[in-house]
């Protein structure tokens, strides 16, 4: 059950959240609705009813009551609103659009150089494409980079890999889409994507930690992403780990993510004769499968390593739960033999037994998880979107057939 604890919506935020509650679970009665979002039900009852009359809301099956008339579940109009999410790479821009039950209506990809002088111009050409076929139903755009963001609403990037530094990425697509536009870290926006379908429905203070080209980490607390001072909460790729390791994409040395990302992993296995000059991730992964103990020893060791540095997180935070995913997921059972003790050894007794989910990885996660950043709009309490998250809810609140 979505929780809204402390903060009942008002005003324009009532049937946003209504209708983001019911895109998130199954059909429900107007008493659930009432009871899940902290709502009089006759507020409820008033609201449906208009909801209903503009063709968003539709009344399904009736269940039985404790007394009286059988309860009508509530359920979501199909097509009533889409949420177009975006991921930018370093060579590519995926793209999904999602309905407001999380499921993906389409995926496409787009070539991209994020290098180019004129990179944000050129997103917000790739984008606009995809927004005019969209039309009157689009609720808005989520944005996930991989680098800081000084907000979601304001969306000024800054990410060395790309060579950006204060790229106006939010104010850019805005005034070409002329649509409510949120941008994040890549990695927070998972965490956005747990808040309304997974994870976050049952926890309020959690991690979503990434396996991949890189490691990072969202952290969820009280049911909102926390981003720091600058935006840049979460880089636990760059702890220092070593004091004379591996350059890190970074400049500094010795990272957590130069040792244990896809880098790090492919650098080791050569200096080990596992792979060869030109070999890849997956000729290791292949070999580990296959009953190679120095190639399963490579995923070991990095799993020991990311057990421990997980562990002061863990400590300093103290989450309910802690999610694993990303493109390196596909090797996790090799991982899992180093990473599982060496968690469970750095952690106090009373946190020794923490629920560590693994999640599956799917090709399209990355910009669903982007998409998100609009579909967990009517669930802001922290502010975190501020005017653009005010946007989307004000289009979700007014869908007209």
């Amino acid at each position: 059950m979505v929780s809204t604890r402390g903060s009942t919506p008002r005003g324009d935020g009532v049937p946003a959240a209504i209708v983001g509650l019911l895109g998130t679970r199954k059909p429900s009665s107007r008493v659930d609705i009432a009871r899940s979002l902290g709502l009089s039900p006759a507020t409820v009852t008033q609201v449906t009813r208009d909801l209903i009359a503009r063709g968003v809301v539709e009344e399904r099956v009736s269940v039985p009551s404790r007394g009286g008339r059988p309860a009508k579940l509530l359920g979501l109009v199909a097509g009533a609103g889409v949420a177009l999410g975006a991921t930018v790479t370093a060579d590519r821009v995926a793209l999904v659009t999602v309905e407001l039950d999380g499921s993906v209506r389409t995926w496409t990809q787009h070539p991209f150089s994020p290098n180019s002088p004129d990179a944000p111009r050129e997103l917000a050409e790739i984008l606009a494409g995809e927004v005019n076929t969209i039309g009157e139903r689009l609720l808005g755009v989520g944005v996930g980079v991989p680098g800081s963001v000084d907000s979601q609403e304001s969306g000024f990037v800054r990410a060395p890999s790309f060579g950006w530094h204060a790229v106006p990425i939010g104010p850019v697509l805005r005034k070409t889409l002329d649509a409510p536009v949120l941008v994040d870290n890549d990695v927070n926006t998972l965490a956005a994507a747990e808040q309304v379908y997974g994870i976050g429905r049952d926890h309020s203070s959690y991690l979503v930690v990434t396996i991949g080209k890189g490691i990072g980490c969202a952290m969820v607390l009280d049911k909102a992403i926390y981003r720091g001072a600058t935006g840049s909460a979460g880089e636990i790729g760059h702890i220092p780990v070593s004091s004379d390791g591996p350059v890190c994409g970074c400049g500094d040395t010795g990272c957590l993510e130069a040792h244990i990302g896809a880098a790090g992993l492919l650098r080791t296995a050569r200096e080990r004769g596992l792979v060869g000059a030109r070999g890849r991730l997956a000729t290791l992964l292949r070999a580990a499968r296959d009953g190679d103990t120095a190639a399963q020893d490579v995923y070991r060791e990095a799993g020991e390593l990311l057990g421990r540095s997980l562990s002061g997180i863990v400590l300093t935070l103290d989450p309910e739960v802690v999610v694993l995913m990303g493109e390196g997921m596909d090797a996790w059972e090799h991982w899992r033999p180093g990473f599982e003790p060496a968690l469970r050894r750095c952690l106090a007794p009373t946190r020794a037994e923490l629920p560590v989910v693994v999640e599956p990885w799917r090709d399209d996660q990355w910009a669903r998880g982007a998409a998100s950043l609009v579909l967990a709009a009517p669930f802001d309490t922290a502010g975190n979107g501020g005017e653009q998250s005010h946007r989307v809810r004000a289009r979700l609140g007014s869908r007209e057939t």
